[in-house]
């Protein structure tokens, strides 16, 4: 049984049941606009498993998209990551977007609505960490970005302690 979500190390056998609890560590490969479509429904999917309401299933989607977006626009290669995650009782999903591109020489005027290298309006990383629990961002000039995030499930208790640094 093959699947593009499932790394090559997990993938089931086909003797194994994939219906018990989904896997901790999914990746999609960006590399065009039908790539931001796949990596966004599998967010959807995997959200939809963990319980997230509807409305944070959407706002966790349009994040998904737009780090994804800033991969294929800036980087041209990359790949975006799902997490599983637990704090407690508390459930919730992280995504990692990284890519070996150029780099974003200023991180603090990125964040900035309205601040745009490629002529756009400039809400696409301000408007991802506005639209999930967590976000963190590490970039490297001549190496590449890392954008981490998280979306937690509303119908557990509060977590303990953050699992991604804020920016």
């Amino acid at each position: 049984m093959f699947s593009p979500f499932f790394p090559p190390s997990s993938r089931p056998s086909p003797a194994m049941s994939t219906s018990s609890r989904p896997p901790t560590d999914l990746r999609v490969k960006i590399g065009s606009s039908f790539d931001i479509v796949t990596a966004r429904q599998l967010g959807r999917q995997l959200a939809g498993e963990l319980g997230l309401a509807d409305a944070e299933v959407t706002l966790l989607v349009a994040a998904i998209s737009e780090v994804a977006r800033n991969i294929v626009d800036h980087a041209r290669r990359g790949e975006v990551l799902f997490n599983v995650i637990e704090n407690g009782v508390k459930r919730g999903l992280q995504i990692v977007a990284r890519d070996d591109g150029p780099g974003i020489p200023d991180v603090e005027r990125a964040m900035q609505y309205g601040y745009s290298t490629a002529g756009g309006l400039g809400v696409g990383l301000p408007g991802a960490k506005w639209l999930m629990d967590e976000f963190a961002i590490d970039s490297t000039v001549g190496q590449g970005t890392r954008v981490t995030m998280c979306k937690w499930s509303k119908s557990a208790s509060p977590a303990a302690a953050p699992l991604v640094a804020a920016v």
